[in-house]
């Protein structure tokens, strides 16, 4: 049998037919033109899925179901979008409004939850039966799966891991919060405080390779660079978000011992640069003992795929 997953996003519609291993065998994207009204977009997300079995010569008869992974808060057994941020879906019918064109089964969950279980079924995580996959972008996702299902609570709003708070009364966060650990260990919380770090100090290499200091041009990649070529402050700033990063990390490991942690997002790009240091912290902040098996750190390997057949999987999950 074969499982279609859509990865609904604020800028596209990507859509992806998998076999039941995950892998990929044809894949599609179309703009979400995020303005319009739900009713429109399901519409589309019907359409490209339906076209991508079609395209890879795929009989609806031999599709299982069709997952999909979207921001914001799902209510998985209702298959309705309650709040989408940057999408117009408030409390929106998803599953019957997809029923509108085809009576394949609908599954919904959140689309961090979805990386996760992509992670889980083909990914770093493959073969573990717990395992949680934290992404680090514009802000901090995490996705736990449990016996090989994702766990979001009994109202499918947990696992938000970004939001725990790390430092009491810190940095405000976009959710209202202050300390929360997506403030500090998302690709944003690093930019922030490289570019406090690069005013501070006019020496530093990062003012360079920022075209004269303009924080417009800082990325998450700067300050790494900077540190592999023994700037000071880049070498701080780095060390300093490793903390961070790796005190989150910590807490997560203590609270639920899962056999993989995995980490992605364009930072991981990094590679040793980023990880020798992470996973040194980590074993010494970790409440486990080194004389019991210890969970193991890796990066994600789905990449851009991962939403999509996250999605696909949670007809395998469901099956």
């Amino acid at each position: 049998m074969y499982y279609i997953g859509i990865d609904l996003g604020g800028t596209n519609i990507a859509a992806g037919i998998t076999d039941e291993k995950g892998r990929i065998i044809r894949k599609d994207s179309i703009p979400t033109r995020k303005e319009r009204e739900y009713p429109e977009v399901i519409k589309d997300m019907a359409a490209i899925a339906l076209k991508v079995a079609q395209d890879a010569g795929v009989p609806l008869s031999q599709v299982k179901s069709i997952g999909i992974g979207a921001p914001g808060t799902p209510d998985t057994k209702n298959g309705r979008i309650i709040y989408a941020n940057n999408l117009k879906f408030r409390n929106a019918p998803v599953r019957d409004e997809m029923h509108k064109y085809t009576d394949l089964p609908i599954y919904i969950d959140n689309d961090a939850n979805c990386a996760a279980l992509a992670e889980s079924v083909a990914g770093a995580a493959k073969g573990a039966a717990n395992s949680i996959t934290i992404t680090l972008g514009t802000g901090l996702g995490g996705g736990i799966v449990i016996n090989r299902r994702i766990y979001s609570g009994f109202n499918d709003a947990g696992g938000e891991l970004g939001h725990m708070v790390i430092v009491v009364d810190g940095v405000q966060c976009t959710c209202g919060r202050k300390g929360c650990w997506e403030a500090y260990a998302s690709a944003t919380g690093l930019i922030a405080m490289a570019v406090k770090a690069m005013k501070e100090n006019p020496d530093s290499l990062m003012n360079d390779l920022t075209g004269g200091g303009n924080p417009d041009k800082m990325d998450a990649k700067i300050p790494f660079d900077a540190a592999r070529q023994g700037d000071a402050t880049g070498v701080r700033v780095v060390g300093e978000y490793i903390k961070y990063l790796g005190e989150g990390l910590i807490n997560i490991i203590n609270i639920f011992q899962p056999d993989v942690l995995v980490i992605g997002g364009g930072i991981c790009k990094e590679g040793e640069f980023l990880l020798k240091p992470l996973k040194e912290r980590i074993a010494s902040g970790v409440y486990s003992r080194p004389e019991v098996s210890q969970t193991a750190i890796r990066t994600a390997e789905m990449g851009n795929d991962a939403g999509i057949i996250g999605a696909a999987m949670l007809g395998l999950q469901e099956a």
